[in-house]
C-alpha cells in the first residue's frame, strides 16, 4: 500500500506539468498523462533501481514530464534534449512551477548528433513511433543505446512492430532485459483525432547497453 501511495502522489505531481500548446504532427508531439509517466518512471526508478544516484538522459523530452519524474525518483542529474525551441520553452516554465529548476537542465539539439557516448547511466524516452516520421524510432534508439548503459524506450506495441524492435535493439548492440506492457491514454491533440482521447497499446523496453 505504501508503494502504491507512493505511486499515486508521483503521478499527481506529474500531472501537473503543462502539455506541449502548439504540437506538431511531424515530431508526433503526443503529451503523456502523469498516470502514465509515473508508470515508465515507477519500472525504471522503482522496480529496477536505474534512477535513483543516476544520470539520466531523457531523449526527446518534450515539455520535461520525465525527466521531472526522474528528478522526484532522486537522480543524480537529468537532460533533457529536444530540437523543439517551444517544447523546450514549456519545460523551463514547469520547471519553475514545480520547484525543480535548479535540479534539471535542458539543452536544444538533435539527438541523433549528440557525442554522448556513455556519458549517462540511464536513458528514459518516449520517442516517435514513426508513424509520421519513418525511421524516427530507429534513431532514437541508436542515439540512446550509444549514450548510457540501460535504456528504456516507450514504444507502441504490436505483434509485429515487437519482432522489429526487437531484433532491430540487437542489431543496434543492445541486449532486451525486461519490458513492460500496458495502454497509454492519448488526448485529441490534432484535427484529424476523431476521438476525445484514445488508449494506446505501448511496450515499454528496458535495453542494456552493450
Amino acid at each position: 500500500m505504501k508503494s502504491l501511495s507512493r505511486l499515486r502522489h508521483l503521478a499527481m505531481i506529474l500531472e501537473k506539468v503543462k502539455p506541449h500548446p502548439n504540437p506538431k504532427v511531424y515530431f508526433e508531439q503526443y503529451s503523456l498523462r502523469g498516470d502514465d509517466a509515473a508508470r515508465i518512471l515507477w519500472f525504471a526508478g522503482i522496480i529496477n533501481d536505474d534512477i535513483s544516484g543516476r544520470r539520466v538522459l531523457d531523449a526527446g523530452c518534450g515539455t520535461g514530464i520525465l525527466g521531472f519524474g526522474a528528478v522526484l525518483l532522486g537522480a543524480e542529474m537529468v537532460l533533457g534534449v529536444d530540437l523543439d525551441f517551444e517544447a523546450l520553452k514549456t519545460a523551463l516554465d514547469n520547471a519553475k512551477s514545480l520547484g525543480l529548476y535548479f535540479a534539471i537542465s535542458f539543452v536544444r539539439a538533435d539527438v541523433s548528433h549528440l557525442p554522448l557516448a556513455r556519458r549517462f547511466d540511464t536513458v528514459i524516452q518516449n520517442p516517435p513511433f514513426g508513424v509520421h516520421r519513418r525511421g524516427a524510432d530507429r534513431m532514437f534508439l541508436e542515439a540512446a543505446i550509444r549514450s548510457a548503459r540501460v535504456v528504456y524506450s516507450l514504444h507502441k506495441y504490436t505483434p509485429q512492430n515487437h519482432v522489429f524492435l526487437s531484433n532491430l535493439i540487437s542489431k543496434l548492440g543492445g541486449r532486451l532485459s525486461g519490458h513492460l506492457r500496458f495502454a497509454i491514454t492519448i488526448p485529441h491533440t490534432f484535427d484529424f483525432h476523431r476521438e476525445f482521447k484514445r488508449k494506446v497499446n505501448v511496450i515499454l523496453y528496458r535495453i542494456l547497453c552493450v
